[in-house]
């Protein structure tokens, strides 16, 4: 079982705060108050200034998907009966609200803390450990909350795109968000044992790439400016609890969002 020290937790995360507020500083300004960009030097896209090395690392993580990960994700939506699928997922998706309710609090937002806690409690009590959302019914919808959304509430940047082996889609802000989630804040993930907790996070993985197999349909052009795209929006989106600034559907630039399939 995973154990914490209580001693030094606040310090932790402040430490991991301020990881997140040095990483998300603009590289491609930091670079250009250094020395000054040649003239014939190609176009450095802000939001992904590493966008050479992030494009190899996708290619990777495009392999051990190809090979791996969706050849069992494939197997697994073919035999697993749809309810039982949707248990799952429900399950998994119920483990969050404890993250969800403290993200909610570190953001004083009471009433998503109030709702975290009651979707926690109906679905757990109501709906056989989590398996049934019966939370939604109530009218309580899930409030995703996650140590990232609480970094970008206080001010921290998100700083340049990242694709990590592995991991995926994010940035330093995401990525110290997950650290945070993952290790320093309560979980119901620190009662499980090992090995058990490694066989659960298998099943939940699968589960999750299973559930993406029918958006691939929609990705067209390039695979790796679709990604990245959808994965900064989708972030933009919680950040700002639905309140995205600049619609995105109102740009011109086709190879940005690449929505013509929709």
């Amino acid at each position: 079982m995973r154990k914490f020290l209580p001693r030094g937790w606040l310090e932790a995360v402040s430490l991991v705060a301020v990881f997140a507020l040095v990483l998300s500083a603009d590289p491609v300004k930091a670079q250009s108050a250094v020395e000054p960009v040649p003239e014939s030097a190609p176009e450095v896209n802000p939001q992904d200034p590493y966008e050479n090395w992030n494009r190899k690392v996708y290619r990777f993580n495009d392999t051990v998907d190809r090979w791996a990960l969706r050849p069992v994700a494939k197997a697994y939506r073919t035999f697993m009966p749809d309810f039982a699928d949707r248990a799952i997922t429900n399950f998994f998706n119920n483990l969050t609200e404890v993250r969800n309710f403290t993200n909610s609090i570190l953001q004083l937002k009471g009433e998503s803390a109030i709702v975290a806690a009651g979707r926690f409690t109906y679905n757990t009590v109501f709906g056989l450990g989590g398996l049934i959302d019966v939370a939604t019914a109530f009218d309580l919808p899930e409030r995703p909350e996650d140590f990232g959304q609480t970094l970008g509430y206080w001010g921290a940047g998100s700083g340049p795109y990242l694709m990590l082996p592995f991991l995926g889609p994010s940035s330093p802000r995401h990525l110290s968000g997950l650290g945070t989630d993952g290790f320093l804040l309560p979980s119901l993930w620190d009662n499980v044992d090992s090995p058990d907790n490694y066989y659960a996070r298998g099943v939940q993985i699968v589960d999750k790439r299973a559930d993406l197999i029918p958006a691939e349909g929609f990705i067209s052009g390039d695979v790796y400016v679709f990604v990245r795209n959808a994965f900064l929006q989708r972030r933009e989106f919680l950040i700002n609890d639905g309140m995205v600034t600049r619609d995105p559907f109102a740009s011109d630039d086709d190879e940005d969002l690449m929505l013509d399939d929709f």
